[in-house]
């Protein structure tokens, strides 16, 4: 059975590398049926709480449901790759 994703964007509104990430996150999305992954941004510097409780230590990371998945911006094959396989669990 599929799952349906949630993709959290732990960034920043100033940071640059943050801007990269969201840009080559939607276009990654773009690949996929929109019906089963949502995506969210969520501001490190309203919700810290939620980022430590994730474990984030630096802008940009990517959470996938609640779970820390990346700490820095992965190439959009490494992006693809785990969320097909998270889809496919």
């Amino acid at each position: 059975m599929s799952n349906k994703l949630t993709i959290e964007l732990i960034s920043t509104f100033t940071c640059k590398r943050c801007h990269k990430a969201q840009q080559k996150i939607k276009k990654v999305l773009s690949k996929f049926d929109s019906t089963r992954i949502e995506y969210k941004e969520v501001n490190v510097l309203k919700q810290l709480d939620y980022a430590v409780s994730l474990g984030v230590l630096a802008t940009p990371a990517i959470a996938v449901n609640g779970q820390l998945r990346f700490h820095s911006i992965p190439s959009e094959k490494e992006l693809s790759l785990e969320l097909q396989k998270l889809l496919e669990e």
